[in-house]
């Protein structure tokens, strides 16, 4: 069973059931002990993460059903930490709302455990029981504001089609079983790799787990939920939603189509590269007609996961070679820095946001630069990264990724990286404009920008790390690589 392979699992789950116990009994309004009790789990757990990842070791536990790599928990550290910055940012937000409640903690807990199951999971019915857990606990936290009539619809708008990209997900993936007598997806890839398969059938099922992939990445034409939800969940379940959930599809991105089905890398290459090109276009096009900060955001969201899926489909070219490592190693570096630009872009809403008033608008940032420098330097910071300007992490992610896509020696790559920047400097637009505005404006409020000091060190925290990421990138994208490599040696 090994079960030292579940272990932070293991302590992330009883933890969060200590965490919903100790609340009964929290008394305070800020729910103080619950919130250090939340935020100590985390920091253990993702100290446990980082220690396995410097072992470099790969293991297999449950009976085979898990894997403990380093790829799983380096994204599992990065998970927990996404988790522990949002409840930074969350927490003043959430208290001036009636939602600092345990059931804020205890679910952001639990979705972040779902998060970590799929991260290490070997099998396709951990697979879906890590979604699904980590997706129940999002439902209820967009839910949470139970008299918000705009967050009920939200949550609504997610639950349904979230059942449905599950239900395309699980249907493709019982296909899959169907064809190949396992739900192992090691055993997957022999049998794949055998050739003694109807091809049909593997192609039915893999058309199904791409879409639902798809849906759970937030890439066109499986987009339709992320603008909806987006704006329409309370700002700080926003967060959680764009963050460590992310982290999470990669992973099953990885583990399922390369892991498991690389045999079949030419049907779903092509797959990829499609829903790559219309999310570049829809999320890039759709953002610049957006007035709302959270729903250009969002369509941002949709762009980022475009590019991502480039990197993506670039890796099976010449896959087990180097080559495939640089790829999926420039993915995973751009999923990774994304989160952390997001976690500074939304946290910054949160910061400006104050009691009974939402400050989601692109206007609300007007003459931000007036009132706190400091913040509005921030936040330039952040939307120079998503717009992938030089000596930020967002250009050097970007970078990476064309050069994967350059050096395949394919023509179609060749034209499709072409596509990329061209629509990156169309996108470029919108968040050039979030600068003019709180830069060049007049302030609606004049009033000085307070936070807790919690909230000010982690936001500089935040910027200067995506500085850094793109100053000196190399530390985080050797980690990146060796990740991939250990990964596909295994």
């Amino acid at each position: 069973m090994n079960w030292l392979s579940v272990y932070p699992e293991i302590v992330l789950l009883a933890m969060a059931c200590v965490v919903a116990m100790v609340d009964l009994f929290v008394t305070d309004a800020r729910r103080t002990p619950t919130y250090l009790l939340t935020q100590l789990t985390l920091a253990a757990v993702g100290v446990m993460h980082i220690g396995y990842f410097n072992s470099g070791l790969t293991e297999y536990g449950m009976q085979g059903m898990v894997v403990s790599d380093p790829m799983g928990h380096l994204l599992a550290f990065f998970a927990c930490v996404a988790v522990m910055v949002s409840l930074v940012y969350a927490r003043p937000y959430a208290g001036a709302r009636d939602m600092l409640k345990g059931e804020l903690f205890t679910l952001s807990l639990f979705s972040l455990l779902g998060v970590s199951v799929m991260l290490s999971a070997n099998n396709f019915l951990v697979i879906y029981l890590g979604l699904e857990l980590m997706s129940l606990s999002l439902y209820a936290l967009v839910a949470l504001r139970r008299d918000h009539a705009i967050s009920t619809e939200a949550a609504m708008k997610y639950f349904v089609l979230g059942a449905l990209a599950s239900g395309f997900l699980l249907y493709g993936l019982s296909m899959m079983y169907g064809a190949t007598g396992s739900l192992s997806i090691p055993r997957v890839f022999e049998v794949i790799s055998a050739g003694a398969v109807n091809k049909s059938v593997l192609i039915f099922g893999l058309v199904f787990i791409v879409a639902g992939l798809g849906f759970k990445l937030g890439a066109a034409p499986f987009h339709m939920w992320v603008p909806d939800v987006y704006q329409g969940a309370p700002t700080a379940v926003t967060l959680m939603i764009g963050a460590a959930p992310k982290l999470a599809a990669f992973a099953i991105t990885m583990r399922l189509l390369v892991d498991g089905m690389v045999g079949l890398a030419v049907d779903w290459q092509q797959m990829l590269i499609v829903m790559a090109l219309v999310s570049l276009v829809v999320g890039n096009l759709a953002a610049i007609a957006q007035t709302n900060l959270k729903r250009m955001l969002a369509y941002s969201t949709i762009a980022q996961m475009g590019f991502m899926l480039l990197g993506m489909a670039s890796g099976v070219v010449n896959f087990n070679t180097l080559s495939a490592a640089n790829a999926y190693s420039s993915a995973m570096f751009y999923t990774v820095t994304y989160v952390l630009t997001t976690l500074g872009s939304f946290g910054m809403i949160l910061l400006l946001s104050r009691q009974g008033h939402e400050s989601e608008e692109i206007g609300d940032l007007a003459g931000l630069y007036r009132r706190s420098p400091w913040y509005a330097l921030m936040m330039l910071v952040f939307m120079l990264s998503l717009a992938g300007i030089p000596l930020t992490a967002g250009f050097y992610a970007k970078l990476a990724v064309l050069q994967a896509m350059v050096s395949t020696g394919v023509n179609l790559y060749l034209w499709l990286a072409i596509a990329a920047v061209v629509l990156s400097l169309i996108g470029a637009f919108y968040y050039l404009r979030v600068i003019k505005v709180m830069f060049f404006d007049e302030p609606t409020d004049s009033s000085p920008l307070t936070a807790p000091t919690d909230v000010r060190l982690v936001m500089s925290l935040n910027g200067v790390a995506v500085l850094v990421f793109g100053l000196l990138p190399g530390g985080l994208m050797d980690m990146c690589k060796r990740a991939i490599l250990l990964a596909l040696a295994s």
